[in-house]
């Protein structure tokens, strides 16, 4: 994936982009969102099992 320079790359543009003091709150942001995001997968997958017109019917 990245190696260790192409890391401190990233590092650095970000810093120069958010600033110092917005990195924490960008990182906890990103933080929420990605569990939001699980959380709705996994209600959508709970969704697909109940859904009764998905289910086969036994003749």
């Amino acid at each position: 994936m990245f190696s260790g320079n192409e890391w401190l790359i990233v590092v650095i543009i970000a810093l120069v982009i958010f600033g110092g003091s917005q990195l924490p709150k960008l990182a906890r942001n990103i933080g929420s969102a990605q569990k939001e995001f699980k959380k709705g997968l996994a209600e959508g997958g709970a969704d697909d099992d109940d859904d009764p017109s998905q289910q086969k019917k036994s003749a």
